[in-house]
This record gives C-alpha cells, structure tokens and sequence, in this order.
C-alpha cells in the first residue's frame, strides 16, 4: 500500500497541490510544471497548484 502524502506541503522543492490537497513532491519547478501539464491535461476541471518550498509561495497552474 502507498503512504499516503501529508496535507502540508514539504519543506524543499516542489509540491502539486490538487484541490487544497498536497498530492505530488519534485526536487525541480521543472519537474512540477511537467507533472502539472499531464494532471490539467487528463482532468481538466481540478484546480491544480505549484508549491515552491524556498518562497513558500503557491501558484496557480492553467494549461495555455
């Protein structure tokens, strides 16, 4: 069984948050940006954000 992620955001990196939930961790914004493209991609309708730990700021991410 996974373990499921904590509902606050990791101390380093990059979170995707879906919902007000953490749901992914990465080490890279680059890496974030890709896994929130293909989440948006198939599921359209959730609110996806990026969460970058060093600024501890939060951006919403809307496919282009």
């Amino acid at each position: 069984m996974s373990k499921p992620f904590p509902s606050e955001p990791p101390k380093s990196g990059f979170a995707l948050e879906v919902d007000g939930r953490v749901k992914a961790e990465f080490q890279t914004e680059e890496g974030a940006r890709k896994g929130a493209v293909e989440l948006k991609s198939r599921f359209p309708m959730l609110q996806v954000r990026i969460y970058n730990a060093t600024s501890k700021t939060r951006e919403t991410f809307e496919l282009t």
